[in-house]
């Protein structure tokens, strides 16, 4: 499924922090909305940047990885997680010029990323979208939404995953912190 993230003057996801962590950040702007599909061409003034992604198969876990993730992820759009980060990511060319096992052995065997995330389920919710494939600028879109009462955990996995050897493939990153401007008419992510 194709999603796209815009960045404008309207929407239901108020942007309360948007920094470079490494290479070109974004512009500011203060909501951001999250359509599911190819979205409309916003107003100019409107969108002060639009980002695409699609969601797909997991390409790096294994079987037993993908069900200990299934049965703890929870669902996006949950009443209780008003928090979100958009976080995303461009990776070096080195990281894409290796081999697919090379790429796993350093993603999990070695940075635990996925033994990493399992910890902090069921309290923060993630998508993944690719955009690497349609000529997008950022390789993935990161999703997560989760309670203001996890922010703390949030923090914790971000920091830790920024350690792992996996993180120095990182060419550019972005992060864009969100709060739900309002739970009661705010669309869900699907």
């Amino acid at each position: 499924r194709e999603f796209t993230f815009v960045g404008g003057s309207t929407g239901p996801w108020q942007i309360t922090r948007l920094s470079a962590v490494r290479g070109e950040g974004l512009p500011a702007a203060p909501h951001l909305v999250v359509f599911e599909g190819a979205a409309p061409v916003p107003r100019s003034a409107e969108a002060v940047w639009v980002l695409r992604g699609v969601t797909s198969n997991e390409r790096y876990t294994t079987s037993a990885e993908h069900e200990a993730l299934t049965a703890r992820q929870p669902e996006l759009g949950r009443p209780e997680a008003t928090a979100a980060a958009l976080i995303p990511i461009r990776k070096v060319d080195t990281w894409w010029a290796l081999s697919q096992d090379e790429r796993r052995a350093i993603f999990e065997e070695r940075s635990k990323h996925v033994a990493t995330s399992l910890a902090y389920l069921p309290a923060v919710a993630r998508r993944l979208h690719h955009g690497r494939d349609l000529g997008e600028p950022f390789d993935f879109l990161t999703w997560f939404e989760y309670a203001p009462r996890d922010a703390a955990a949030f923090e914790e996995l971000v920091g830790r995953l920024r350690t792992t050897e996996e993180w120095s493939y990182v060419e550019r990153e972005v992060d864009i912190r969100l709060t739900r401007a309002d739970t009661e008419l705010a669309p869900r992510p699907n």
